[in-house]
């Protein structure tokens, strides 16, 4: 069996983050990390890995130079290879963009299963592994808190607010995983020596048979305006020197409605 597990080099959340003239994400003077969601999807690969015999497991992401960042993360937790496209005409574009860049990839790559994330910790959309599987043709089980893999057959458990559901989908299939579906291993020393040694491929567009126009220009939404988020203002103190500070703290709670 061979896995593909989606994963994206994001800004990291614990840093500043800006934006471009363009209006897109400014990657190059921003530290980045893999998306602590996609880590998930990881690992619920590597448990299939480990639970069978011949199971294969490629990390495949879609970005910058800076990307090859959260391939060699992958490889550290124990993928087998990774695949970088890496092209500057894809900047900018959106998730249908993404989804028709990854679906070829995934196409040529030919897994029994993809792997992804529930969403991005920067886009936050949730929508890309769905647009995959509708451009394969491929059945789609997504945002589930386990997954399990029996022979030609997974099958997820998604949990509402106040009821689950089990989904159940045939081979080849995509499939995303949430943060409660079990946490993500530490790179051993092990794996960061071992991963040195694995392949990673580099693509371009050109390697691939996308299906439609991708990069800013092609994008379906545009940003008019970005603007640093405002500094913190410094709270509200209440005195009680003369006995008042009670009914003053009462009208602040009722006046912004947290009574």
């Amino acid at each position: 069996m061979k896995i593909v597990t989606l994963i994206k080099y994001v800004p990291d959340a614990t840093g500043d983050r800006g934006f471009a003239d363009d209006g897109t994400v400014d990657r190059e003077d921003t530290d980045g990390v893999l998306s602590e969601l996609d880590e998930y999807a990881v690992e619920q690969a590597l448990q299939i890995a480990d639970d069978g015999d011949d199971v294969e497991v490629v990390a495949l992401t879609l970005g910058p130079d800076d990307a090859e960042i959260a391939v060699k993360r992958a490889l550290q937790m124990g993928a087998d290879s990774g695949v970088h496209i890496n092209d500057e005409a894809v900047h900018g574009s959106d998730a249908l963009a993404t989804s028709a860049i990854l679906a070829a990839a995934i196409t040529k790559i030919g897994p029994d299963l993809v792997i992804a994330g529930m969403a991005s910790t920067d886009g936050t959309m949730g929508v890309v592994p769905a647009m995959i599987s509708e451009r394969l043709g491929w059945p789609a089980a997504t945002f589930g808190a386990t997954l399990a893999v029996d022979g030609s057959t997974a099958t997820i458990r998604r949990d509402g607010d106040v009821a689950s559901q089990t989904v159940e989908v045939s081979l080849p299939a995509v499939v995303s995983v949430t943060d409660q579906s079990g946490e993500a291993r530490y790179p051993s020393m092990k794996g960061i020596l071992a991963a040195k040694k694995k392949s990673v491929e580099e693509w371009e567009l050109d390697d691939l048979e996308v299906d439609g126009e991708v990069g800013l220009s092609a994008a379906w939404t545009t940003v008019q305006e970005t603007a640093p988020k405002p500094p913190k203002e410094a709270g509200k103190q209440v005195t009680d020197s003369d006995g008042s500070g009670a009914a003053a703290l009462t009208d602040f709670l009722s006046a912004g409605k947290y009574l």
